[in-house]
């Protein structure tokens, strides 16, 4: 599976799930330390907003804090809805995935951030089913994908604050409870 078709089942994923969101849900608790269904969705629709911004060669400087705060308003779904949107057209562009993107961390290739953010759709889908009480499974074949590409640098940021410790699972554990046991949470 390329970058390309991941990013857009992640996408798909946490896109069906924001649709299921009743308007009595938003202030439940997710898996995410601290963090409400409110609060999760706004994350993702921030990294959304970054997307465009970064391939397109603005560095985080030029971005600044214009994306900090409550991103969803009055309408969280709408909001979510035109991030989204934006973000995948600006990954599938053409020559998207032959940039460097400046990101807090220095200039990385944009296939290894189309991966993290890949990899955050995924997670935060499977925590957002998790808080509003429908299916939790992530795509399995986009779970295996992930966990080939990602697992290893999961391991490395362990300890950053990013994630929490991982959770042991079964060895027979299906790829989505692997997947997200891998950044700490239990499946």
């Amino acid at each position: 599976m390329d970058l390309i078709e991941a990013h857009g089942r992640a996408m798909n994923e946490f896109d069906t799930r924001v649709r299921q969101v009743r308007a009595d849900q938003w202030e439940l608790a997710t898996p995410c330390k601290e963090w409400s269904v409110r609060d999760l969705v706004n994350h993702l629709v921030q990294e959304q907003l970054w997307a465009p911004e970064l391939l397109a060669g603005c560095t985080v400087e030029q971005v600044g804090d214009r994306f900090e705060g409550d991103q969803l308003g009055e309408d969280p779904l709408h909001a979510w809805v035109l991030a989204a949107a934006a973000a995948r057209e600006a990954w599938i562009a053409p020559k998207a995935l032959q940039r460097q993107v400046h990101l807090s961390s220095g200039r990385t290739a944009a296939p290894e951030y189309g991966w993290q953010m890949t990899l955050d759709l995924a997670v935060h889908a499977w925590d957002l089913a998790k808080a509003i009480g429908v299916g939790a499974g992530v795509d399995p074949d986009l779970a295996e994908e992930l966990l080939e590409r990602m697992g290893p640098e999961v391991q490395r940021w362990q300890g950053s604050g990013l994630f929490e410790p991982p959770v042991p699972v079964p060895a027979d554990a299906d790829p989505t409870a692997k997947l997200v046991a891998l950044l700490g949470r239990t499946p």
